[in-house]
């Protein structure tokens, strides 16, 4: 029997075969916080040798998930864009949760659920209920694709934000991403870079202990419900 041509206009199998090994998989995930790291670094965290994650780097870079910066002698990875980010998102919002076998990982899933990273915005219950606010407050209007409302532009050129700055980046300006631990939409695009931008610049929020976790400050709990009405959020700093 003769296949019947199905007609598509982007080669979906092949990007899909890409993310798919779990070596390259592990490697995406770490450059999802937007860093770009070195290849001995990647293949430290995704658990293999140095020339196995040499390998596994040169085939996604061959396929567009991932640019290399040069330094000097040393070649530093990141993921190719946003969009590269959005897509392991919204793999791991339909995916199974890894089993949690120790102590430690079970904190760190809980501080991932908090509040991380999703490539260069906030994300996890942070993320979410800052957006939550924002809506409520007025400062956004929309669904899935959100813009700023005069009330919300002074709010956040109190923060720190050059909003025409950000409407200049070549990007999408203020799109919903679905959140994948807490099945809600956070703020995504370069409204939301430049917003978790000033959040760190200001010291609401800091680097945890992880690649992708962010800790509150009492000075950002403080701010973010005077500024947002942004409330109950807790910090992510470890209990020792």
């Amino acid at each position: 029997m003769v296949a019947e041509y199905v007609a598509y206009d982007a080669d979906i199998a092949a990007v899909a075969s890409l993310i798919a090994d779990p070596t390259r998989a592990a490697v995406l995930t770490a450059l999802l916080d937007g860093r770009a790291l070195a290849a001995g670094e990647l293949a430290r965290l995704a658990g293999v040798s140095a020339a196995t994650a040499s390998a596994h780097l040169a085939r996604l870079l061959a396929g567009g998930l991932v640019t290399v910066v040069s330094q000097g002698r040393h070649r530093y990875y990141r993921l190719s864009g946003p969009e590269v980010a959005e897509v392991l998102e919204v793999l791991a919002r339909v995916s199974p949760r890894p089993q949690v076998r120790s102590l430690r990982q079970s904190r760190q899933a809980r501080m991932l659920r908090e509040a991380r990273t999703c490539y260069d915005h906030l994300a996890g219950r942070a993320g979410v209920k800052l957006l939550e606010a924002m809506l409520a407050a007025g400062h956004l209007a929309g669904r899935d694709s959100y813009e700023l409302t005069a009330h919300g532009g002074r709010a956040l050129a109190e923060l720190g934000v050059d909003v025409d700055a950000v409407r200049a980046v070549r990007r999408r300006f203020a799109p919903a991403c679905m959140d994948w631990t807490e099945r809600r939409p956070h703020l995504a695009g370069a409204l939301g870079a430049a917003i978790t931008r000033s959040l760190l610049e200001r010291g609401w929020y800091r680097p945890g202990p992880a690649p992708r976790l962010l800790e509150l400050t009492d000075l950002g709990g403080e701010g973010l419900a005077a500024m947002f009405s942004c409330k109950g959020l807790t910090s992510n700093t470890p209990v020792t």
